[in-house]
């Protein structure tokens, strides 16, 4: 199976911006990433007045738009249950990837680094470092029974990420 790591952390402590310098990081040493990102907000990939986007408001429960670059699978959930990880892992060409990043689904049970950011609005008590916790990455020094990296320090996340990998 797959490894898959979880970014985990409150809105504003930077997961986005780690992923944005961690990605090619990880690229850069030969490993193949995929990546899943949860939002709380209503997104479209699409565009209004495209062909694509007429036919899936028409009324298709899933679209598939394609291209010599890229394409992108449109699924409807109009019954808006909670999003399965483990489906839209199974969605993914594992032929294709050495290792799924996931930021977000903070309380799914996979591993995760879960950061914390001093100054985020938030107390190093509030963590919740459960059993799926193989790290934290902080600004400030904590003392936790998962090794501690620094946030702003990618090639150190990156190293941890690639010896996690090699371990399982």
């Amino acid at each position: 199976m797959i490894p898959i790591l979880a970014i985990a952390a409150w809105s504003g402590t930077g997961k986005t911006t780690l992923l944005k310098s961690l990605i090619p990081e990880l690229c850069r040493r030969g490993l193949r990433p995929g990546l899943i990102k949860h939002t709380h907000h209503m997104m479209d990939v699409d565009t209004p007045g495209k062909d694509s986007f007429e036919l899936r408001k028409a009324g298709a429960a899933q679209t598939i738009v394609a291209s010599t670059q890229r394409w992108a699978l449109m699924t409807e959930t109009p019954e808006a249950e909670e999003t399965d990880l483990g489906y839209l892992v199974s969605r993914m060409d594992h032929r294709t990837l050495d290792l799924v990043l996931v930021e977000g689904f903070k309380h799914e049970a996979v591993a995760k680094i879960v950061l914390f950011r001093a100054g985020s609005g938030h107390q190093i008590e509030e963590l919740i470092l459960d059993e799926h916790v193989v790290a934290v990455a902080s600004d400030v020094d904590i003392d936790v029974k998962v090794p501690c990296l620094n946030l702003n320090n990618t090639f150190e996340i990156a190293d941890f990420i690639e010896q996690w990998i090699a371990s399982r």
